[in-house]
């Protein structure tokens, strides 16, 4: 590896570690400590996610490691002093956390290929192409085994650590192989389309699907578990929180010690009954072994908050930009954390910025006295909007304070 290269990330590593020791980046986090603790911070925490704008932002041309290991530090790294420019409430992190390996037997999770079909177009949709066809195609399906791959976990942590562990500590870190978000890989085998044809005409493939993700997802939670290397999940943006409840007491951790984040976005246009009897009953399982959950992403959750509401352990209720935001007010009250979604488009789209500052603070003023958080994601371009984070988080920001 270049020396030039290695000290260009080393550098970087230097800015970005100063960041995360910094007065007003512990000031973030304990906004973000305080909000999902249910206590009133000095504001709502305010946080971004560029998503698909980084190549606006970041454009891969503009990165000079060439060594496909430092150039992923590169990135990073450069993103995170880009979010800090933006100055949203980002909680960076003094260590450099490093991901166990997890095998997985088959190697492809489920024992069928996940198909797609993709756009010719740059920039275009995919479609899905499910090999759960038939009926008949159901036997196909494997229940995946996970194991740490030790070797490989202590190749990354002992490489990594050798770059940057005089700059800033190296953790490694674990968490469940597969997520409570069971619509994605049901979707993934069996098509969005035909899963919602299933609800009505073949309930019992439906629930046979169902049955075989969410019993996979729980045996992953039995995999990490087992492994003694699960770690706290509390540190990032949204989940940033006190520790949960026994993850202090020095004995090995347990999901009982974590968040949860799970949503229902391919069970949007499905009923609140079909959404509980085929989604949510089963995410409820996977809950039960979690400290605190958080729910919701981009769908509409107005006619299914009871629904999300009976999940016994619900920290933070997501309320995207299709949900009705008093409705999600009046039910929820002061009983959880209210992450206020933005709509992507219509914070990157108007050439008057006018309308989102506007938007932000009549919002702000509504969820006054509660506990609430602002969140941007899902964004996939700036249209030619450079500044665009930039102004959204000073507005955001400004409206947190007046109405904190």
């Amino acid at each position: 590896m270049s020396t030039t290269e290695r000290e260009c990330v080393r550098a970087l590593a230097r800015e970005v570690a100063a960041i995360a020791r910094a007065p007003e980046t512990e000031q973030a986090r304990a906004r973000w400590r305080a909000v999902n603790g249910l206590r009133r911070p000095d504001r709502a925490p305010v946080w971004c996610r560029p998503v698909g704008c980084w190549k606006e932002l970041l454009p891969p041309a503009s990165l000079t490691c060439e060594d496909p290991f430092l150039r992923g530090f590169e990135q990073r790294f450069r993103q995170a002093l880009i979010k800090a420019d933006i100055g949203d409430d980002d909680p960076v992190e003094a260590r450099f956390a490093v991901g166990a390996v997890w095998r997985r037997e088959p190697a492809n999770t489920w024992g069928v290929e996940i198909g797609r079909t993709h756009s010719a177009e740059a920039g275009g949709a995919w479609a899905y192409d499910p090999p759960l066809k038939t009926a008949a195609d159901f036997e196909k399906l494997s229940m995946p085994r996970f194991s740490v791959d030790r070797e490989a976990t202590d190749r990354n942590l002992n490489r990594t650590g050798e770059l940057l562990g005089d700059i800033m500590p190296v953790e490694l870190t674990a968490g469940p192989p597969l997520g409570a978000t069971l619509g994605n890989p049901a979707a993934d085998l069996r098509g969005l389309e035909q899963m919602m044809m299933d609800m009505v005409d073949a309930p019992e493939l439906m629930h046979r699907l169902m049955r075989h993700l969410c019993d996979a997802t729980l045996a992953g939670l039995d995999a990490v578990e087992a492994s003694g290397l699960l770690t706290a999940n509390n540190t990032g943006p949204m989940t940033c929180s006190d520790p949960l409840p026994g993850a202090e007491g020095g004995d090995a951790l347990t999901c009982r010690n974590l968040w949860c984040m799970a949503n229902s976005q391919e069970f949007d246009q499905v009923s609140p009954s079909m959404w509980e009897t085929f989604c949510l009953d089963y995410q409820k399982e996977i809950f039960g072994r979690y400290g605190w959950v958080g729910y919701g992403c981009c769908e509409s959750l107005t006619h299914k908050a009871e629904g999300v509401l009976s999940i016994p352990n619900l920290r933070i209720f997501v309320c995207s930009a299709w949900t009705d935001l008093d409705r999600i007010i009046e039910l929820v009250g002061t009983d959880c954390c209210i992450m206020w979604r933005q709509k992507a488009s219509d914070v990157t789209l108007p050439d008057d910025d006018e309308r989102i500052r506007r938007d932000l603070d009549e919002g702000a003023r509504r969820l006054q006295g509660l506990h609430y958080q602002i969140v941007l994601r899902e964004l996939q371009t700036l249209a030619g909007h450079a500044d665009r984070l930039h102004v959204w988080s000073r507005y955001a920001r400004e409206a947190a304070a007046r109405y904190s």
